[in-house]
């Protein structure tokens, strides 16, 4: 699988799983799903940087992201 379009979906699980974390704290219950998805979400990112040749350096990921939604655009 493509190591950009990795980067991305788990950088966008980790953006989507912020306020659900958040609400979890607000509401007193134990953040016990979007933990796990911030846990996937993280592994994605590892994977994807540890797989890439050269790695991603922090000025690659706009690059990678606007790549993966060039290539799979939906309209």
């Amino acid at each position: 699988m493509d190591t950009d379009l990795i980067l991305v979906i788990g950088l966008a699980l980790a953006v989507l799983s912020i306020p659900s974390v958040v609400s979890a704290f607000s509401d007193g219950r134990a953040p016990r799903a979007s933990a796990l998805t911030v846990l996937i979400a993280g592994g994605m990112i590892v994977y994807a940087i540890n797989t890439h040749p050269g790695g991603y350096a922090l000025e690659d990921v706009p690059d990678a992201v606007l790549h993966v939604i060039a290539r799979y655009k939906f309209w």
